[in-house]
């Protein structure tokens, strides 16, 4: 037995059998109804950082701020409907206690009016303070024309006949707050991502497909016979044609500006002078295949010009700083280009797309510095959604970079020894897919800066120190496999599912820190980690719907019955080393320990930063990928009486 463990054990059953009390962070019911607070200080939800940083100075969007009985912080919620969607959720309460307060804004002295999107706006005096009133007592107009970037949207008002004029001007009806309670709420979120998944696939196919048909332009110049240098082929070939480029080295940098196919025959090798971008795309349509590139300039990031125009913003410098980088091929206000069967050997960037939607970079293999934190990616795309797949990508920074090009798809790609794998910023509607990563040094999959609708599915992730990242919200997590990591899922997007991945032989298999607990996380399986789970910060987080819960190894037994009748909570002291510690059992299931347990349940403050399955799973959900790895023996049924 371990000695701490059991130490543990002890000092905890002593302060129950003393009735000890445990301080909590739950508000007294008793105490005097507290002040709205600055919204801005509150733990915010329904608008991500992209949407947020969209909106013009006058708009005002409707706001909640609700004060819960076992939640330390204020929860801020943009719009009523955003509050109705978590009130409704299964275990709401249990995760936060009861509305001890519940405020809304005025808007009947703030001389509204909709935008061309419908967002309401506000005077400046409203917007830098504004009037907020109890929401039992306050009036709403449900169904208007108003919105935020999420939808439809409830407007709230102190006096009956501010709402009234409201719904007269734009449209809507007029309830109280048990009305807005029973408001059925339509919005997108993370099931609605999930169902798309098949779609975005379909679409990403038929994009391919597209590009396809630049294989099929005829050939109107061939280099060596029809021009003397590649360039020359490039400038004299007509629109919609094929440059032919046989086996070679051709030493010249090159500058594609209208819609033709640059195609090797043979082993042909593209080299530039070690100064800039080797091929350069500054045309819609254009095409290159089957070449070798070298003899790429040094340039990671820092550029100070772009080819095309530029913008006098921050996002512009910023853009420039990166996509004015040297690569091997960069495409610049270029709709769908493609660049298939080309392998780059690069110090700096392989590929760069810059404003360049519905291209498509497909078996391109790009081997990048090798001193990994020198070099930039192997493929940056800036605004500019497209597919990226079937690739090898190795060494450099990130092997993928993806900055506002929402719906961007990156599958089947292979990728390691880079300091991040794929790399999403700004980006909303990604489709990552069956790609398989290891070797990092750092995170297989990042996604950050607040995105929301991503789709995270079928991925390998090993050997690096986060397998994957998940920021933002509405995002789906699926069929993922990470080994061999220190922490295999790192959870900070809230509204999202994470369902049926495989977790095993991480330091940590999945670490909760999304401030709100208002993720679905079922189906998974928790194999062989030193620690199946952890939370941050935060109310009780349950990780049960509908009766499902998780696999966990060493959560359950024959003990506990078939269908077993016993929760699981990963970040509990005892419950953590069923899998790791003999005789963590035995104590789990004592009575005493039970009482405790239920001491806990009771008391909102002991629930700070925890994690409960209420319906842990018999047998895991993939026992074949168990196989593959060896680790079938670790992932008992709870039948299995050898386990006891």
């Amino acid at each position: 037995m371990n000695t701490q463990l059991f130490g543990w054990i002890l000092g905890a059953l002593f302060l129950l059998a003393l009735g000890v009390s445990v301080a909590a962070f739950a508000a007294d019911p008793g105490a005097t109804e507290p002040e709205p607070a600055e919204f801005d200080e509150t733990v915010s939800i329904g608008l991500t950082l992209e949407a947020e940083r969209g909106l013009e100075d006058d708009v005002f969007l409707p706001k909640v701020q609700a004060f819960y009985s076992q939640y330390e912080y204020v929860v801020g919620y943009y719009g009523p409907e955003t509050f109705v969607e978590a009130h409704s959720e299964p275990g709401h309460t249990d995760q936060f206690g009861y509305p001890l307060s519940i405020y809304v804004v005025d808007y009947g002295v703030t001389n509204l009016e909709l935008t061309e999107e419908g967002y309401p706006t506000a005077t400046l005096e409203f917007h830098e303070a504004p009037t907020w009133i109890d929401a039992e007592d306050a009036w709403y107009v449900v169904g208007s024309d108003a919105r935020t970037p999420s939808g439809e949207t409830i407007l709230s008002f102190a006096n009956r006949a501010d709402a009234e004029d409201a719904a007269e001007s734009y449209g809507g009806e007029v309830r109280d707050w048990d009305g807005v309670l029973e408001t059925e709420v339509d919005r997108d979120d993370a099931a609605v991502v999930r169902d798309a998944v098949d779609d975005h696939q379909i679409e990403a196919d038929a994009l391919r497909e597209q590009a396809g048909e630049h294989d099929e332009r005829p050939v109107s110049t061939v280099v060596g016979e029809d021009a003397d240098t590649v360039q020359a082929g490039i400038d004299e070939a007509p629109a919609n044609t094929t440059v032919l480029v046989p086996e070679g080295t051709y030493e010249e940098p090159l500058e594609i500006d209208r819609p033709i196919t640059l195609a090797g025959e043979g082993e042909p090798t593209i080299r530039g002078d070690d100064n800039g971008s080797v091929i350069t795309i500054t045309e819609a349509d254009a095409a290159v295949r089957d070449l070798t590139i070298d003899g790429v300039g040094d340039l990671a990031t820092g550029a100070e010009t772009v080819p095309g125009e530029e913008g006098d913003d921050w996002d512009d410098e910023f853009e420039t700083h990166y996509t004015g980088s040297d690569a091997g091929v960069s495409a610049h206000v270029a709709e769908g280009v493609s660049i298939m069967n080309v392998s780059i050997d690069t110090p700096s960037n392989g590929i760069i797309l810059r404003q360049s939607p519905d291209a498509v970079v497909r078996n391109v293999t790009v081997d990048g510095n090798e001193v990994s934190a020198e070099g930039f990616a192997g493929v940056m795309a800036f605004g500019s959604p497209g597919v990226i797949e079937d690739s090898t990508i190795l060494d450099g920074q990130d092997a993928v970079y993806s900055y506002r090009s929402e719906g961007i798809v990156v599958r089947g790609n292979e990728i390691s020894g880079n300091v991040l794998g794929i790399h999403l910023m700004h980006t909303d509607g990604a489709l990552l897919a069956n790609n398989e990563i290891s070797s990092l040094a750092n995170t297989g999959i990042y996604i950050m800066t607040g995105p929301e609708g991503n789709a995270v599915v079928d991925n390998y992730v090993s050997d690096t120190d986060t397998g994957i990242y998940v920021g933002g919200t509405d995002s789906y997590t699926a069929n993922n496999v990470v080994t061999d990591t220190q922490t295999g899922l790192w959870m900070d997007a809230t509204h999202s599912i994470y369902e049926n991945n495989l977790l095993a032989e991480n330091a940590v298999g999945a670490d909760e820190r999304a401030m709100l607990p208002t993720n679905r996380v079922v189906g998974n399986d928790f194999v062989d980690n030193d620690r199946h789970a952890r939370a941050g910060p935060g109310p009780l987080r349950i990780w049960t719907e509908d009766g499902q819960g998780n696999y966990w190894q060493g959560a359950i037994s024959v003990l506990d019955g078939v269908p077993p009748e016993r929760a699981y909570t990963p970040t509990d002291t005892v419950d953590q080393r069923l899998h790791t510690t003999d005789g963590a059992a035995t104590l789990a299931r004592a009575p005493a320990a039970d009482a405790l347990a239920g001491l806990e349940s009771s008391v909102s403050g002991m629930q700070q930063g925890s994690i409960v399955d209420r319906n842990p799973a018999c047998e895991p959900t993939h026992p074949d990928r168990l196989e593959e790895l060896d680790l079938i023996d670790y992932a008992p049924p709870c039948d299995d009486l050898s386990h006891t």
